[in-house]
């Protein structure tokens, strides 16, 4: 997508997007330990650098992430709420970790990556919404609902991942 009037491209490269944050300290964890906890506040972002995480919310793993610059923490910050999942090491995974208010604030490029992120998730999740919908109301067996559901998580799975 480009900003015609302007030329240039409103999504960021996600490999522009890697190189600014290649300076800012690095965190690792190991398999089991937990990256961040559901309703705890750590006011930092976290992107993935190397390794992966399952993200798990009320018991319900969402999505496994193993893509480098995958983003983490920044509902809390933009929502000023604490964190609404889990996310959990699969192996050892080394983090970029930043003051989160404080870098979305200084750089806009890193704002705007993290805001295409999450419309890119809200636009897959409301996609797959509408489909479980139709299915509902079109009274299809419990099974074809089940795929649906399935289905959903494949596309949310990929929605975790980076942009291409």
């Amino acid at each position: 997508m480009e900003n015609k009037e302007q030329g240039m491209p409103l999504i960021p490269d996600s490999a522009v997007f890697l190189k600014r944050i290649e300076a800012l300290p690095l965190v690792t964890y190991q398999a089991g330990e937990n990256v961040l906890n559901a309703g705890s506040r750590t006011g930092r972002l976290l992107i993935l650098k190397k390794g992966a995480v399952v993200i798990v919310k009320e018991n319900i793993e969402i999505a496994k992430v193993a893509e480098p610059g995958a983003v983490f923490g920044e509902l809390s910050t933009l929502l000023d709420q604490p964190h609404t999942a889990d996310v959990r090491a699969l192996e050892t995974s080394q983090f970029h970790v930043a003051d989160a208010a404080a870098l979305l604030l200084q750089d806009p490029l890193v704002l705007l990556y993290v805001a295409t992120v999450l419309a890119r998730r809200l636009d897959a999740a409301t996609q797959a919404l509408i489909e479980l919908k139709s299915r509902v109301q079109a009274g299809q067996p419990r099974s074809e609902i089940g795929e649906a559901i399935d289905k959903m998580e494949g596309v949310l799975y990929r929605y975790f991942r980076l942009f291409e």
